[in-house]
């Protein structure tokens, strides 16, 4: 069975505490937010030099703390890098700058038009609470965190028990090198514990959240977030069961890579990854299993994850309508890994199967009798991170019916590949509808991100040299 991490030793000098956080955390925002572009671009770098310089350090403490192979351990350090660089570049660029300029124009139809330029400012303070399952990409300087500053926000990270050796050492290299940049340290401060979190929800001073993690989790503090005198945006991305349906061309013609593809993507780090392919309507399940290769998985994050697990995966096995068609045994601390089947029929009848979401290298095939009953299931789906069709190699008339109906639900629609892949990019969406997250607008990955970030503010007939930078004539 797995081996809890080895404890991590306790800093010398102690947090500070919540309230003192938050106070330099409300000063940082004041400075801030009369920074340029190009200034936070430059800092943005500077913090992407220094992890890329810490590696020799920061991997390896984060295989101890995770159970992830250094591997993809350095790869996804390499992606958080390189997110940082996309947002300095783009910030640089002004390809982040959001204006819009209507001049005086007294034939308005609507009657005289005043100068009015639209322009964003930044909300302020902004809490992230960092993922388990990616702790570079989705914690400490992951995302979230990245297009806080690129907006203008300082940041204040609450630390994912999971690894909070790395997350401190990751907030002192950070720090340090904010300091030796010239900018203050409290840009990005760290908080930990479940109590200092929820509270600093509550403080008039946080004025946004950022959130990667469980359904449960994620609706607390969303109620929380919402219940405050003030209440503020919460951003959260949560659980999602990412359905795929493989159509009867794409089964016939593309089968064999169908099936790789599938186990490849299900248990791709243990099935840890929030855009695991959950559910996956086939045409044939006695086929489809029979042309899985084998299957291997690595442990689990840690052992609560991993008795998580085994508790969704007995308990969905254990509803009606639902058989296991596979299960591997996983042995010396290595989760079982599984494929439950079932049918529309019993969907129809128990919706929630396909909605449950089994946090591991599990999913659960549904077989149908025709493309009508997925979709007549798919009507009451509720919202996920994506939604794959495996078709044929032309233009799949049956798949092309099954993206549109997706396309509903989803953040992001896949044809003919696989779900678990997140590019960080300029068009990239990561989020959807409830349940998948609390802000179907938004996206937690790529440069919109930014957007969650910011407000409008229209300024009415205000003399040029009191306008913003970005508004300007000259």
């Amino acid at each position: 069975m797995n081996t809890a991490p080895p404890a991590t030793p306790a800093s010398t000098t102690p947090a500070p505490a919540l309230d003192t956080v938050l106070a330099r955390a409300k000063a940082a925002a004041e400075r801030l937010r009369t920074s340029t572009p190009a200034d936070r671009a430059r800092l943005l770098t500077v913090l992407a030099d220094a992890l890329d310089a810490a590696a020799g350090e920061l991997v390896p403490l984060a295989h101890r703390e995770t159970h992830l192979p250094e591997a993809r351990l350095t790869g996804e350090l390499a992606r958080t890098t390189f997110q940082c660089r996309l947002f300095a570049d783009r910030l640089a660029s002004g390809a982040l700058d959001d204006v819009r300029v209507d001049h005086t124009d007294p034939d308005w139809p609507m009657g005289a038009r005043p100068d009015i330029r639209r322009t964003t400012v930044p909300l302020g303070p902004v809490l992230v609470f960092a993922a388990g399952n990616f702790p570079f990409a989705f914690s400490v300087l992951g995302g979230d965190t990245v297009s806080a500053l690129a907006a203008g926000c300082p940041v204040v990270v609450k630390a994912h028990p999971g690894h909070p050796g790395l997350s401190r050492r990751t907030a002192a290299v950070a720090t340090a090198a904010l300091t030796d940049a010239g900018a203050a340290p409290d840009l990005l401060q760290l908080i930990e514990g479940e109590q200092d979190g929820a509270d600093a929800v509550r403080d008039h001073r946080i004025k946004a959240v950022g959130f990667t993690g469980s359904t449960r989790g994620g609706h607390h503090l969303f109620r929380l977030a919402a219940g405050r005198p003030d209440p503020i945006p919460f951003y959260g991305e949560l659980g999602s069961t990412n359905p795929v349906v493989v159509t009867p061309a794409g089964w016939a013609e593309r089968g064999p890579d169908i099936a790789t593809g599938f186990a490849a993507s299900f248990t791709a780090g243990s099935g840890q990854f929030c855009t695991q392919p959950g559910v996956v309507f086939v045409p044939d399940a006695d086929a489809f299993l029979a042309g899985l290769p084998p299957l291997a998985a690595g442990p689990m994050l840690d052992d609560r994850i991993a008795t998580g697990y085994a508790t969704a995966l007995d308990d969905l096995a254990a509803q009606d309508g639902v058989g296991v068609a596979a299960r591997t045994p996983g042995g010396d601390g290595l989760p079982d890994i599984a494929l439950l089947r079932t049918t529309t029929e019993a969907v129809r009848t128990t919706p929630a199967l396909i909605s449950t979401e089994v946090f591991g290298p599990a999913s659960l095939l549904v077989e149908y009798g025709t493309l009508d009953e997925v979709e007549d299931v798919l009507g009451d789906f509720g919202g996920t991170l994506t939604g794959t069709v495996q078709g044929g190699h032309g233009l799949d008339e049956d798949g092309l019916r099954m993206l549109d109906a997706l396309t509903r639900h989803a953040g992001r629609v896949i044809w003919n590949e696989w779900p678990t892949g997140v590019t960080v990019s300029d068009a990239q969406q990561h989020g959807g509808p409830w349940p998948a997250s609390t802000a179907p607008t938004t996206t937690s990955v790529g440069t919109a991100a930014v957007d969650r970030f910011r407000r409008p503010v229209a300024f009415q007939n205000v003399p040029e040299q009191a306008l913003p930078t970005a508004v300007r004539d000259r």
